[in-house]
């Protein structure tokens, strides 16, 4: 039930992505959590699986971030893969190609590089491949824009016209006017379903909003930082 919201023009990408996750799964803020593996990357870890929720390699300017969606995967929990495993393995230029039968769940796998964006949508049947076109975008537990999602119908149009301020102003601004826009859809009760600060256990599953990232990937390098939330599902006042 995480959400993302994703400019994408000339210049590069920026995004501000929120995460859901059940509290009682432990997790590690931003950092280099596989220097073997994955010898540079940085992320946001997840002990249990040892994967990660958003990855980044700042060397080769990429970013993956991985949302949830629902599938029609027969496959027992004890045999599927983690699906953390598939930021880590985008950012190094592994992504899952068309026509690959997954041992995963359902997933949005959302890439950024210097050159664009992209989502990766696997349902248990079918891998596609959505590019994110220029403009402000958002994506959750369905398709990128999707307009049966609460939370995307409510706050898109809010999301697009704070961008066009930064657009218009220092673009260094752009991160702060977000999340001043993240803050203002606070007003929301966190178990309404337009809500993005989350309690999602009044929906059927176990998840509150635990922290958000901004980033911004351009040809110069990468930018990213995170901030937990003190209170699940509650905002930082």
């Amino acid at each position: 039930m995480c959400t993302v919201v994703i400019e994408v023009d000339e210049r590069g990408s920026r995004l501000l992505a929120v995460r859901d996750e059940d509290p009682q799964r432990e997790w590690d803020a931003l950092g280099a959590w596989w220097p073997e593996e994955h010898p540079g990357v940085i992320g946001i870890r997840d002990r249990r699986a040892g994967g990660a929720w958003l990855a980044v390699d700042p060397e080769s300017r990429r970013l993956a971030v991985l949302l949830n969606r629902a599938d029609v995967l027969d496959l027992p929990e004890d045999q599927a893969l983690s699906r953390g495993s598939l930021t880590l393995r985008s950012v190094a230029g592994q992504s899952p190609l068309p026509g690959t039968r997954l041992r995963h769940h359902g997933f949005n796998l959302l890439e950024v590089a210097p050159e664009g964006a992209r989502v990766l949508s696997w349902d248990g049947v079918t891998l596609r491949d959505t590019p994110v076109p220029p403009g402000v975008h958002m994506i959750a537990h369905d398709d990128l824009d999707d307009p049966t999602t609460p939370r995307i119908a409510h706050w898109l149009p809010s999301f697009r016209e704070r961008a066009a301020i930064a657009d218009g102003g220092d673009p260094r601004e752009w991160a702060a006017l977000w999340i001043d826009q993240l803050a203002h859809t606070t007003r929301l009760d966190p178990e309404d379903d337009r809500a993005i600060i989350r309690d999602n256990r009044v929906h059927g599953y176990p998840t509150l909003s635990l922290l958000f990232c901004t980033a911004e990937v351009t040809a110069d390098g990468v930018e990213i930082h995170d901030r937990a939330l003190p209170t699940p599902g509650h905002w930082l006042a």
